[in-house]
Parts: C-alpha cells; structure tokens; sequence
C-alpha cells in the first residue's frame, strides 16, 4: 500500500508549510481507497446510489423497430420522386400490438407513436402533413427514407454494457435500468463518515452559555453538507481537549466509519498532544495551506480495530470548516464512495462588480453573489464581510469566488471565476 510519504517525496516543490490548493487536493486523490462492498436494492431506492456492477442488456430496447411520431406508414419506394403519391389505407397500427394483415404495393398503415412497423415498411409520414379522404391518402413530395422510425435496439442493443460501475444512479439511468425489465440493482454500500467537534469553548445548543463559550454550530454545518451528499453519518458529539478523550473518539470512529472528520484542533499553537496521538494511531500529514479561509489542515488515515478510516482535520472556524470541506473533502468523499466519474466542481467565468484586495501566493475563495440582469447578464459581487467566522457570509452566498494562487487584485468589470453552490450537492 501506498504511503502518504511515499506521494508526497515524488511531488515537486512539496512544502507542508506553504502547500497549494492543487497539490493538497493531488495527494488527497493518490491516497484514497474506495468502498468495495456491494449490496443489492430495489431500483427505486438506487437513486443517488453509486452503481456496484456493470449492467449488460440483455434484450433490445426497443425490441422492434416503431414509429417515433403519429401518422401513416409506408414503403419508401412507393412514393414518386417527384409530386404527390396517392396511397390506399390498409389499416391501423396501434402502440402495444401487432398490426395484423399485409401491406400490399401502393398501400399505407395508420400509425401511432410507439406501435411496432408493419412488416414491408420502413418510413412514417407525420399525420400534419398528409391528406386523408377516406380510404384515400394523398402524401407531399420530399419524404426521406426512413424518417421517423425508431430500429430496435436503437437505444440498448442485446450484449451491450449500458451502464459501467462506478456511476451515479440519477433518474435517466434509472429508467434506463427499468427498461430492460431489472426490478434490482447492486450498488456500492453507503459510505459510513463520523464527526465530532474539539474544543473547551464549545457549548452545546440549547443550553445557557458560561463565560467564554461559544455553541457548536460546526457540528450542524458538516452534519447537512455529508447527508446531502448521501453519506450514513455518525455524529459523535463534542470531544475535550484532552489526550484520553480523543484517543476514545478516534479509535471508536475508526473501527466503525470509513472516514473521519473532525473541526478544531489542528492549528498552529493548539495542543501538541494532537499531532502525537494521531501519530500513533496512524500516518496523518500536518499542513498549512496557501488558502484563505481554512489554511490549517490535517489528512492521513487512523487505524483500530483491524480497520482503517480516511482522516479530515478540518479548521476551528465556521467558514472555513465549510471550505476545507468543499475544496477538498467533498470530492475525496465521492471518490472514497466508489464514484469512478470526474466529481471536481465546474469553474464558470463572470465579471465582478467589485474591487476585491488580494495578493498572489495562495487561493481564496470569497463568498458571492451571483446574479443575471434583465438582459440575461451574469455578474457576481462579495455576500458581506469575507472573516472567517463570518457565518453569515455563507448563508447570503449562492456561489464562491475562486481567486486563483498568483492572482493579485481584482477591479470592477474584471472576470472571476466562480463555483456555483448548487454543484455542491
């Protein structure tokens, strides 16, 4: 197995004390394991689960050749190449059944979206453009060979692999699961996360806060951003700063999650015992990134029990616990979860309709607004004051503005790049 010291002695320039967005979220992604474990569900209840095994079709969908729209089917070669043809109309073909009789030459079928081509045709006139008079049929010069006929197999062919391990289960590929007839569907297990917060200061809601204190909204902000993204969580609480306490937590988390989340504790000048016990219990990397908000970080892996867990020291304050997670967290969790499809945020360039102070060496991602006027142009402007215990910040923001590393200040009219918060989920 692949040791994070191992990752990080191959990369260039690797500085755990000035690392750059895009190198922490390299090692991040050398050092995942995904789930392996599968289980087998309803269809139904593999949505927004991560698909376990290949799915072959094993018929033709559709299993005949139809028509695609309601009107009159016909043999291509029947029709002048020039002018009107006046055809005989044999029949109706309807959707769910065969159309019994022949199609002699001159001839044409009635026909319904979906119903099976009669045998002999091959192109379906749209009824808005046909004359009928009885048994009569009157059809327009320009008609292509072929139009508007669904062949079977056209959407899923016998033997095809329609869907691959490692996709997200949305509403299309569960249509497309139920149209090959599966009632089941094996999909990865539900990644397993626990979460605690660390801190003396932290008082719990609902209670009367003693000088000093602050409630612990951490807790609350991971708990919604990890169930939107489909995890079982496991919320253990408030953890004290002490070495006994910890040491419980961690090894209890690790035995029974696959990833470990914690907020506080990983700054520089809080408690050295931190970076020794999370030593102890497995290979964890201390780093200060060139990021603002969320610069402190710890990553590694915490082993108990005979299992490991993924491990994510996130920072003490608001915002920056829900950066960290965005910018880095987020996408190892999708990874870690079997997903096998790129899950990194798309990036969309707008102007920004302030001045925004910033000098090149790291990356900040600064709360916005993002807003389309009545001519349908895109802009976006900072949602209030930008500290990083400015919760609010967050909560008046639709988007971040993505700030690159040797980016320096930006002036009104100027493209940034943003990250929609609707992507997040």
């Amino acid at each position: 197995m692949t040791t994070l010291q191992q990752i990080t002695s191959c990369m260039d320039a690797y500085d755990p004390e000035a690392l750059a967005v895009d190198k922490a979220r390299a090692v991040v992604r050398a050092f995942l394991t995904p789930v392996k474990t599968n289980e087998r569900v309803a269809v139904r209840a593999g949505l927004g689960r991560v698909l376990g095994e290949d799915i072959v079709s094993t018929l033709d969908v559709p299993a005949h050749d139809n028509s695609a729209m309601d009107g009159y089917a016909l043999r291509h070669a029947d029709l002048a190449p020039d002018g009107n043809t006046v055809l005989r109309l044999a029949g109706s073909a309807f959707a769910g059944r065969h159309f019994i009789g022949n199609v002699g030459k001159g001839e044409c079928v009635r026909i319904m979206t979906g119903a099976v081509m009669p045998e002999g045709t091959d192109t379906v006139v749209i009824q808005e453009i046909v004359h009928a008079d009885g048994d009569t049929v009157r059809i327009p010069a320009g008609q292509k060979q072929g139009q508007n006929r669904r062949l079977a197999g056209e959407d899923l062919a016998a033997g095809r692999t329609v869907l691959q391990a490692g996709r997200l289960l949305g509403p299309a590929e569960l249509g497309l699961i139920a149209s090959l007839g599966l009632a089941e569907v094996s999909v990865r297990r539900r990644l397993r996360v626990a979460f605690f917060s660390t801190g003396d200061e932290l008082c719990s809601v609902g209670t009367r806060l003693a000088e000093g204190e602050v409630y612990d909204s951490n807790r609350y902000t991971l708990y919604g951003m990890l169930s939107r993204l489909g995890c079982d969580v496991i919320d253990m609480g408030v953890v004290r700063d002490d070495p006994a306490s910890l040491e419980r937590a961690l090894k209890a988390a690790a035995a029974d999650a696959d990833a470990i989340i914690t907020s506080g504790g990983v700054s520089v000048g809080e408690a050295d015992f931190i970076r020794e016990l999370l030593g102890r219990l497995g290979e964890v990397v201390f780093w200060k990134i060139a990021m603002k908000p969320g610069r402190p970080m710890a990553f590694g892996k915490i082993a108990h029990a005979g299992r490991e867990a993924h491990f994510f020291g996130l920072p003490g304050n608001p915002v920056a616990v829900m950066v960290t997670f965005y910018q880095f967290v987020r996408e190892a969790l999708l990874a870690l979860s079997g997903r096998s499809d790129d899950c990194t945020l798309p990036l969309l360039r707008v102007p920004c309709t302030s001045s925004l102070n910033k000098s090149p060496g790291r990356t900040e991602f600064q709360r916005g607004q993002l807003t389309c006027d009545e001519r349908g142009r895109w802009s976006v402007c900072p949602s209030g004051a930008q500290g990083s215990g400015v919760l609010r910040s967050m909560a008046e923001a639709n988007c971040f503005i993505v700030l690159e590393h040797e980016r320096g200040s930006v002036r009104p009219g100027d493209l940034v790049q943003v990250q929609v918060f609707h992507g997040l989920v």
